[in-house]
């Protein structure tokens, strides 16, 4: 049954010049940059430049605007609003059989499978082993392992492919792919992905005199993996020596023949090096001049941007036009909308200056004790809220500033986020950042015996005497954030 009601609500709506703004506030200088082309392309009313004061002219009714009035009237819309470009060139097919494609293509390289491949093509091998070894290969993973099964993978053949196939074919194709470079490729875990490099290693060593001792070490180290390969992974180092009877020295040179393998031979392909490095554009650039700080936007993040005189002229040349027809009308209406659409633009950029200044100058102010020296232990407690109530704008906003962006400094290149922690009260009821306690835990474990590395315990304790209130779970915790593994992991023989 449908009943009719009158209700009052009060909501809050968002201008497409809010979100605009919200949208340029979020994204890093590159991007920026990216959206700017992008915008300069689809509104002609929008140009690179500083602005000028034109609509002051505009507001004098002098004879030389009467001038460029008339000339103006002159101008022909029609030429701009009626395209004579043929409907064929703004489909998807935009282009007739016979027209030249100009275009460049990319260059997309050659992918890690498509190099293991390329190996396979170079090896005198039988014409089933080959398509079995193609097989294998498609089914490593990044990491360059071989994770399913051996009977799984003849299963699926048989039921998908309708291709029946013996096991030990597949174990004689995947040897033929464990030859292949890098060392490594297609172990079925960590332990024979170690020894495939290895004995490869073992295998290269010719027996000259100078050698002899490496070999030695191999030798070892090929024993470890093959029969003490899980006190190795606990670093039970003193049960290792004690099983092989061996002295401290010969352990650590095996030792440290296996730590020179790599543990993922599929990241050292060409495909999975492209992407390793980044490049960061600073979004504000901080200088330090006898301990004056000054902070300033990257001009890539501060771009001219002006609207077109033309269209403002042409804008109020018909705007103040006695009749109009409708193709006037229609030529009025479209000038107006992409200068509206310019500086709306316009204003959302300098509003993004404006408040990517006024925060990262009241982040600048908060922890002005570590912008002074670099020492991460002067950090001040600092979270969004702190920044949002003296710039009195919302925590989202803070966020968004925040969100991806990056200060160049004299100590090195930073991500905003990482000046903002959580609070910790010392004993003497001092308030201390988090980052200061991780700083302290950081140094306290590169210190450490690494024969008998610090459990989280001890190092509570140690904190606790520096008198830092935190019990063993949150050392964990910070342990952890910081990429530090447990004690048992960080044990080494000197």
């Amino acid at each position: 049954m449908f009943k009719q009601s009158l209700q009052q609500k009060l909501l809050q709506k968002l201008s497409p010049q809010q979100i605009q703004l919200m949208k340029l506030l979020q994204i890093p200088t590159m991007e920026l940059e990216v959206r700017i082309k992008e915008e300069l392309e689809a509104n002609p009313a929008l140009e690179e430049g500083a602005e000028e004061d034109v609509w002051d002219e505009l507001d004098n009714e002098t004879a030389e605007a009467t001038e460029e009035k008339e000339s103006l009237e002159e101008f022909d819309f029609n030429e701009y609003l009626d395209d004579d470009t043929p409907d064929y060139r703004l489909s998807a097919r935009n282009h007739g059989a016979d027209e030249e494609d100009r275009s460049v293509p990319y260059s997309g390289g050659v992918t890690f499978f498509e190099m293991l491949r390329d190996q396979l093509g170079l090896l005198d091998i039988p014409l089933d082993l080959r398509e079995m070894a193609e097989h294998l290969i498609g089914n490593l993973d990044d990491a360059g392992y071989l994770r399913r099964d051996l009977d799984s993978i003849v299963n699926d053949l048989a039921f998908t492919e309708g291709i029946v196939v013996e096991r030990s074919v597949l174990e004689e194709a995947l040897t033929i792919v464990q030859r292949l470079d890098p060392a490594g490729i297609g172990a079925r875990d960590l332990r024979e992905c170690l020894q495939l490099q290895l004995q490869r290693k073992f295998n290269a060593v010719q027996p000259q005199r100078h050698q002899l001792a490496r070999k030695l070490s191999q030798r070892i180290a090929l024993e470890i993996l093959e029969f003490h390969f899980e006190a190795f992974s606990k670093r039970h180092f003193d049960r290792i020596q004690k099983r092989m009877d061996m002295d401290e020295e010969a352990l650590k040179e095996a030792l440290d023949e296996i730590t020179l393998l790599n543990p993922k031979p599929g990241n050292s392909g060409s495909e999975s090096n492209r992407g390793t490095a980044i490049h960061v554009v600073p979004d504000f650039l901080l200088s330090i001049e006898d301990n004056e700080m000054r902070l300033t936007l990257n001009q890539r993040n501060a771009p001219d941007l002006r609207i077109s005189p033309m269209y403002k002229e042409m804008m109020q040349t018909y705007a103040s036009g006695a009749k109009q027809n409708s193709q006037q009308k229609d030529a009025l209406a479209f000038v107006k909308q992409k200068v509206d659409s310019a500086k709306w633009f316009v204003d959302a950029v300098r509003q993004r200056q404006h408040t990517l200044t006024i925060t990262m100058q009241s982040i600048i102010d908060h922890q002005q004790a570590y912008f002074l020296s670099g020492d991460e232990t002067d950090l001040r407690p600092m979270i969004l809220k702190d920044i949002a109530d003296v710039i009195d704008m919302d925590i989202s906003t803070v966020s968004r500033v925040a969100n991806s962006k990056y200060i160049q400094t004299p100590y090195g290149t930073f991500l905003l986020k990482s000046f903002f922690s959580e609070s910790m009260t010392t004993e003497t009821g001092e308030e201390v950042s988090s980052r200061e306690v991780k700083k302290i835990l950081e140094e306290a474990i590169a210190a450490e015996d690494k024969r008998k590395p610090l459990a989280d315990e001890k190092l509570g304790k140690i904190l606790n005497e520096k008198g830092y209130n935190i019990a063993r779970r949150t050392v964990a915790k910070y342990r952890e954030q910081l990429g530090i593994p447990v004690a048992r992991l960080r044990k080494e023989l000197s």
